[in-house]
């Protein structure tokens, strides 16, 4: 195709007149696209347009461009792009008419712009929107935030269509029949583009939100079902407005939405759901139709066309035209037509009439079938994407149904875990009140034990000192026998020896006798000693039945203690027989305790180590979660501080001098499992604690400090890891060490006291002599300035004169005004502050009450920082202004940051002040006195520093021409470099006030409160 063709093609179809582009010229334009496979052509040919100046003409081009974008090459949107800044700016231009083509023109480049854009983003979709199911689900790449966002775009694709409808619309009279005339159709043919663009973004729209609600809860959505039903409505009245109108109805067939929208949280209402679809007639795109549609065709009336009455006046006024009248006999007779010649060319013109009607009615049906053509092959599409869904939803069903089953599987093997579970549960407490029952038998069978054991005792013991009774009087009895037998001997031989002695003494009597005369005289002693033996053998009688009565006695009891060792050995072997039969009853009950204890022991230990091992278990799970969520991107939005991550690794480590004393008394005695489970349970949750805390503080340090910390949390996970996994084996429990692990968390620890805000490093017990101390700082500081503030003024006035002596006066005296409010300021801040600490404080004592309330403290002691640095900085400035050396705009600038200063230290005076506070009044009347007294450095500067300008004002009278411009030349320099380096200047100052942020946030906790959120 030639391309000179295409550019009057173009021409042709862009022109000034108010009339619709006609199609064959765009048809032209868009086959000349895909030949040269893009729109070089056409931009080169539009850009010698006038489409800035003439709304008409900008109007047809954005028609024509519509026609190209959707039906031409696909490369015509690429080429397109590089004009979208031209398409914006005319966009804003014509966007200043408020009536008129100019308004349309920019609601229309508006919606080619997001076409574009809207094709770019989305490549898969072709410029006429056309696509399949699968197609649709292929754009979306099947993930719900491509889906999410791409509804978002179709909903801003489909406000820009909407809004050109109502534009359109809007500016019609439609009370009159503005489609019938050539300016109302020239408004109007741009709309059955639009009309074919909003009908498949409806569609899809309502399939996209269908498959987002199958994904997202209905609140997420809620926002695009209320920007759906608002679309919706809008839609749906212009589509049947369009409907009505006479143009439209011979060039497309507009389809009607629903009586309702869509239900999207019922799913099953998706097969509901009817495409519209949009029918344009055979007649209405071929080349021969595209004239300006004649009122005939365009109006419905009810009064008939009567072409035939015009003829009949023609030719009264005329004469009858040849082609009528072929011979021409009335002519030549010169005779009025007869009634019958009349009735005849009635009857001709009827018929012809005829011929044309029933060429219509042909027409008509034929347009008829067609439309119906193209509503069979839609209905038969419709039919095939239902059968479609049909079988996907088979197989939606089919996969749904395996889920099930397999859900009930889950939920069946779940159920039988749980029965089992509750069995064991149920077994386990019946083991344990049996092993309870059993406990308490082998106590009371201990306690029977040993109750015999003591009766054993006793009866061996009444034993023993039966048998030494029974020894002791056997030892009696010998005792008595051979005290009777020697009793028995002596009595016998004293016995002997009175019988000897009586011998004797007869043997002496017959002697005496012999001698009895010659003895008369020892006769009476001889009778005396007679006497005295006879009294001895009285004697020694009566001694001897007194030791016979005492053996008897001695006999008898023996008698009665033999009797009674008798009974004692009987009742002895007796309870003996019993004592044995019972020892050996107990001692088989004993030995089957034993056996019994010994077994639920067994069973009791290694129901002990199960429950250890599931509490290691889980630990481990923690702590692997942990070490997950390291590397889980949606975790490098969380954050934490410094300062609560120290706390996390002292508890950990507090946990870790824990878990050892339980673990040796577990190993020694396998009682204490429990407090064991608790301990590693709680170290697991610590630990997991510290690396998740550990890593979300790593998002808020440089980086070098970040991988270090990275690194040290990984090392932690790894060793907590290694601790549990030897503490799972019974070989390698007692071998377990956690050094190494508290060894990482003092890492942790150590690294996180490093990243610790200076401000926390103060001990609580000195922030109330900090307070005083900066207090009385900033008050010094202030006093200190006053006094060189009047030093100056005094220099000033012996040194300088007139306008400078002048100017340096009221600089300082407004500066020495400055300070006596600052320091009121400073007083009326101590005042509230003393009624702060007394009224909140209670039985604390002040150091106390700053000590609890640190945020505020620091808030205070930064804030006197602050003003007292300001004052001193204030002051050196006015004294390089006052010598001539310095700026004045540093003057002004350290008054307005005195001025900060003093508002911060009232914010922080005031916020914990009852609002009734006489002091509290002082305080913002001395914070308003600083205000203005700021107020009047600035002015005062500004003043001067006009006045010192105006008397060093340049004069040019003397310059030439060329110097004047070479100055004018070296200004301009001047200005743009200043410029340059105002603008860096600002963008530095933006930067230090973001550091100074950083770093004041972090020196007085700010944020802490928001510590643990990653």
């Amino acid at each position: 195709m030639d391309l000179s063709k295409i550019a009057v093609s173009i021409n042709k179809a862009i022109n000034t007149q108010e009339v619709a582009v006609k199609e064959k010229h765009a048809r032209t334009c868009i086959l000349g696209t895909h030949h040269e496979k893009g729109a070089h052509t056409f931009w080169a040919a539009v850009n010698r347009l006038p489409l800035s100046s003439n709304a008409v003409l900008c109007w047809k081009f954005c028609h024509v461009f519509h026609k190209l974008l959707r039906d031409g090459h696909p490369n015509v949107i690429k080429d397109s792009m590089r004009n979208k800044a031209d398409l914006t700016d005319m966009s804003r231009m014509w966007g200043h008419l408020s009536e008129g083509y100019g308004k349309l023109c920019s609601i229309y480049l508006k919606l080619l712009i997001t076409k574009m854009e809207f094709h770019i983003k989305n490549p898969r979709f072709p410029g006429n929107l056309q696509m399949s199911n699968r197609q649709l689900d292929e754009a979306g790449e099947n993930d719900v935030n491509n889906f999410f966002q791409l509804t978002v775009e179709m909903f801003d694709y489909l406000e820009c269509e909407l809004n050109l409808f109502l534009g359109v619309f809007s500016s019609l009279d439609m009370s009159r029949s503005v489609s019938v005339t050539a300016a109302g159709q020239c408004r109007l043919a741009p709309l059955i583009q639009v009309i074919l663009d909003c009908s498949h973004l409806y569609d899809y729209t309502v399939k996209l939100l269908f498959k987002l609600h199958s994904c997202l809860p209905a609140d997420t959505l809620q926002g695009h079902r209320d920007r759906f039903q608002e679309q919706f409505k809008k839609l749906k009245s212009l589509f049947y407005r369009s409907s009505n109108l006479q143009y439209f109805k011979r060039l497309i067939q507009i389809p009607q939405l629903p009586e309702n929208p869509p239900n999207f949280l019922r799913a099953s209402a998706l097969s509901e759901h009817i495409s519209p679809v949009v029918v344009i007639p055979a007649e209405s795109s071929s080349p021969e139709s595209e004239h300006v549609v004649e009122t005939d065709d365009l109006v419905d009336t009810d009064v008939p066309v009567l072409p035939a009455a015009l003829e009949t006046k023609f030719d009264n006024l005329f004469g009858t035209s040849a082609p009528i009248d072929p011979f021409n006999f009335n002519s030549q007779n010169g005779m009025r037509k007869d009634d019958k010649d009349r009735l005849i060319e009635q009857l001709t013109r009827e018929i012809q009439a005829l011929k044309e009607e029933l060429e219509s009615f042909r027409l008509e049906s034929g347009r008829l079938c067609q439309a119906l053509r193209g509503r069979v092959s839609e209905l038969e599409a419709e039919l095939a994407e239902q059968s479609h869904l049909r079988l996907q939803a088979a197989g939606e069903s089919e996969f749904l149904k395996a889920e099930l089953d397999d859900l009930r599987r889950v939920r069946e093997d779940t159920e039988k875990e749980q029965r089992s579970l509750t069995e064991i549960e149920k077994k386990a407490q019946a083991n344990e009140q049996r092993y309870t029952k059993l406990k308490e038998k082998y106590t009371e069978l201990v306690q029977s034990h040993a109750d015999l054991l003591r009766k054993n005792a006793e009866v061996t013991r009444q034993m023993t000192v039966a048998r030494a009774a029974q020894d002791e009087v056997e030892a009696v009895r010998r005792e008595m026998q051979e005290k009777v037998k020697a009793a028995q001997e002596v009595a016998e031989r004293q016995e002997r020896d009175q019988l000897e002695q009586l011998q004797e003494l007869q043997r002496e009597l017959v002697s005496s006798r012999v001698e009895l005369d010659s003895l008369k005289t020892n006769m009476a002693s001889s009778q005396q000693s007679s006497e005295a033996l006879s009294t001895q053998l009285v004697a020694l009688e009566s001694e001897k039945a007194v030791l016979v009565q005492s053996l008897s006695k001695v006999e008898a009891e023996l008698a009665v203690r033999g009797d009674e060792l008798e009974r004692v050995q009987t009742s002895l072997a007796t309870e003996r027989e019993s004592g044995v039969k019972t020892a050996e009853a107990l001692q088989n009950q004993l030995n089957e305790k034993e056996s019994r204890e010994q077994a639920l022991e067994s069973q009791l230990v290694a129901a002990r180590w199960s429950s250890l091992q599931g509490a290691v278990e889980e630990a481990e799970k923690i702590i692997r979660d942990s070490l997950a969520q390291i590397d889980d991107p949606a975790h490098i939005s969380c954050t934490s501080s410094a300062d609560y991550l120290a706390s996390r690794c002292q508890a950990s480590l507090d946990c870790m001098d824990r878990l050892h004393p339980t673990r040796e008394a577990f190993l020694a005695d396998n009682t204490g499992v429990s407090e064991l489970m608790r301990v590693v349970t709680q170290c697991g949750h610590l630990v997991g604690d510290t690396i998740v805390q550990g890593s979300a503080t790593s998002h808020m340090v440089p980086v070098e400090q970040a991988d270090a910390l990275s690194e040290s949390v990984k090392t932690c996970g790894a060793e907590a890891l290694d601790l549990l996994g030897q503490m799972k084996q019974r070989d390698s429990l007692a071998a377990a060490d956690n050094g190494k692990l508290k060894a990482a968390l003092e890492a942790i620890l150590a690294t996180a006291e490093k990243l610790r805000p200076r401000g926390l490093e103060l001990q609580q017990g000195e922030l109330g002599d900090l307070v005083e101390q900066e207090m009385a700082a900033t008050s010094t500081a202030v006093e200190s300035a006053a006094a060189r503030i009047e030093e100056m003024l005094n220099k000033s006035r012996a040194v300088d004169t007139g306008i400078k002596m002048e100017v340096n006066e009221r600089i300082l005296a407004s500066c020495t005004e400055l300070m006596q409010a600052i320091k009121e300021l400073i007083l009326s801040s101590k005042n509230l502050q003393r009624d702060i600490v007394e009224s909140g404080r209670g039985a604390a004592s002040m150091k106390e009450f700053y000590a609890k309330n640190s945020r505020w403290t620091e808030g205070l002691i930064s804030a006197s920082k602050a003003v007292g640095w300001g004052a001193t900085v204030m002051v050196d400035a006015a004294d390089l202004v006052v010598q001539g050396k310095g700026k004045f705009e540093e003057l002004m600038v350290c008054s307005h940051e005195i001025a900060a200063s003093t508002a911060q230290l009232v914010a922080a005076s005031k916020v914990k002040a009852d609002k009734d506070s006489t002091n509290l009044h002082r305080l913002q009347q001395a914070s308003r006195g600083v205000t203005q007294a700021t107020a009047a450095v600035v002015a005062s500067t500004k003043s001067g520093k006009s006045q010192i300008e105006d008397r060093d004002t340049m004069d040019f009278s003397s310059m030439t021409l060329t110097q004047i411009k070479r100055q004018e030349m070296d200004a301009q320099v001047l200005v743009l470099e200043l410029e340059t380096r105002l603008q860096k200047e600002r963008e530095r100052l933006g930067e230090l006030r973001k550091k100074h942020y950083e770093l004041a946030g972090v020196a007085e906790g700010w944020g802490e409160e928001e510590e643990g959120t990653g």
